[in-house]
């Protein structure tokens, strides 16, 4: 019997996760979570085959509980859905390590594809999501003006743009303030940002957040 984990902070899409995933006799919903500490946690407890979550997760993000895992050497497979078409972030999920990737509109057709390939060691794409990645690379590569933020510092900014103190994104990240303010620092460095507000605006601009 495989074990899937749900993450998501919307309980009708867990709902609705949960119904594609039963479908199939030999799979068992593990736990569902509403966090992405809850989602490392239940990945961890429940020694998880696959764990499918949203990328635009309260507390944690989609690629951070991915990278979570690793450095914990859980073998759980991540599947990251998301609704957004966002070259950064295909890019960044790929040097994350996340082998499987949808689109929350692709789920209905493609979850049980991606889950058995992710059981079969396989990597997980849709053609969309391919053919997207192909041509933002070609897009980026001659787009020097083109600012990426690192995974971590993407991290910090989300959590600022959901009220999160230094202090208390320390905590989550399991960083010391000091370095939390080095990556704030350098991802407004970057953005050529000089207040938190703006670095808000930006994060829901790129849709790290929902406005």
């Amino acid at each position: 019997m495989k074990r899937i984990v749900i993450a998501d902070d919307h309980e009708v899409i867990r709902s609705g996760l949960r119904a594609i995933v039963e479908t199939r006799p030999d799979w068992i919903v593990a736990g569902e979570a509403s966090n992405g500490e809850q989602a490392v946690a239940l990945a961890l407890e429940t020694r998880s085959d696959v764990l499918i979550v949203d990328y635009l997760m309260p507390l944690m993000n989609g690629l951070e509980v991915s990278r979570r895992l690793k450095s914990l050497h859980s073998r759980t497979e991540v599947l990251i859905l998301t609704m957004h078409e966002n070259e950064e972030l295909l890019t960044e999920a790929i040097l994350a390590g996340v082998r499987g990737f949808l689109f929350k509109s692709d789920a209905r057709n493609h979850l049980i594809s991606a889950i058995e390939a992710l059981l079969e060691g396989k990597p997980y794409f849709t053609s969309a999501l391919l053919e997207k990645l192909l041509h933002d690379y070609k897009s980026n590569k001659d787009n020097k003006s083109n600012i990426l933020l690192t995974p971590r510092e993407q991290s910090v900014v989300q959590l600022i743009a959901e009220g999160h103190t230094n202090r208390s994104i320390g905590a989550v990240l399991r960083l010391s303030v000091k370095t939390v303010e080095t990556h704030r620092a350098s991802a407004m460095r970057k953005l050529g940002l000089s207040s938190t507000a703006a670095l808000v605006r930006y994060a829901i601009r790129k849709k790290l957040v929902s406005p």
